[in-house]
């Protein structure tokens, strides 16, 4: 269980550590995706 509990400890800094850019991350795939869902319901319009 403390294995358990210092892999979930290691886990939790790095996630503090990286969170911009985990953030950064995932804005431009929430871009990308809204960008190909509007392509696909354009592209019929053309």
């Amino acid at each position: 269980m403390q294995t358990v509990m210092n892999g979930y400890r290691g886990l939790s800094y790095l996630v503090g550590l990286n969170w911009d850019w985990l953030f950064t991350l995932g804005t431009v795939l929430v871009g990308l995706l809204a960008g190909a869902f509007l392509g696909t319901q354009l592209l019929p319009a053309f």
